[in-house]
């Protein structure tokens, strides 16, 4: 029998709203109030989200990302800095008492990461599980993901890329040592990857056309890995609510986002 769960895709928001609605979801799933939901979104201007345990200054340059209209937000899941532009995000809400809450961290990441896997094999792309969180396409990242459990809940969220501009992620993502920015460049260009990369057939494709035809096999791809019965449907009003005040009082706040 499949496992009913709530499917939303919330269009593109803010970085603050973004995370402010994932932990609403987070507390409503908690508490009882919704179901295990699925949700897809994107990033509206681009922005930069930096792990909990991350220090802001020694990995972003506030300054530039100011100038460039691009977002800055501290996750509440752990991992490193990311570049939030040409991508399809999801996260993913379950109680930790649900059969795909899997206890042990690579067991979960491994069973989750399968939806994606299986939605980019309807792409077109061979992809597989590269532990500890990320999944690789013809030796290349095109998913890194972060997850943490909460009032008795797993919430994990991540990318997935659709197109990628190192030079332009590094003009706002700091490099330990400015002498090794131009190697460093090149080392990431040579290890990561992008959709629009695998599949020459989408370079004619627009951004929004690409985002929709993703979420469509991301859709399949989570319904038939995890066995999943996706029902769509939109946040509640106490959930929107939620989510713009913690936008406004907790992801906007200079203390949140400079807390370490």
């Amino acid at each position: 029998m499949a496992y009913e769960f709530r499917l939303l895709e919330t269009g593109f928001h803010r970085a603050a709203f973004n995370m402010g609605l994932d932990e609403a979801l987070l507390r409503s799933v908690a508490e009882g109030r919704s179901l295990p939901t699925l949700r897809f979104y994107g990033w509206a201007p681009p922005a930069v989200s930096i792990g909990y345990f991350q220090g802001l200054h020694e990995e972003v340059d506030a300054a530039a990302c100011k100038t460039a209209g691009i977002d800055v937000v501290r996750r509440i899941t752990g991992g490193g800095a990311v570049f939030h532009h040409h991508e399809v995000t999801y996260s993913i809400v379950l109680p930790l008492s649900h059969p795909l809450a899997r206890p042990n961290i690579l067991d979960s990441y491994r069973l989750l990461l399968g939806g994606i896997i299986e939605g980019l094999s309807i792409l077109g792309i061979e992809a597989e599980f590269a532990p500890i969180n990320d999944i690789i396409a013809g030796g290349k990242k095109i998913s890194g993901n972060a997850q943490t459990r909460k009032l008795g809940c797993l919430l994990q969220h991540g990318t997935i890329i659709l197109d990628v501009d190192v030079d332009r992620m590094f003009t706002v993502l700091k490099v330990p040592q400015e002498k090794t920015r131009g190697k460093l460049i090149e080392d990431i260009k040579s290890r990561v990857t992008s959709i629009k990369h695998c599949l020459p057939q989408s370079e004619s494709m627009s951004f929004e056309t690409l985002y929709a035809t993703t979420i469509q096999s991301l859709k399949k791809g989570f319904a038939k890995a995890l066995n999943l019965a996706l029902v769509s449907s939109v946040p509640t009003e106490a959930e929107l609510q939620l989510a713009e005040q913690l936008a406004q009082e907790k992801f906007s706040s200079q203390t949140w986002i400079t807390l370490r």
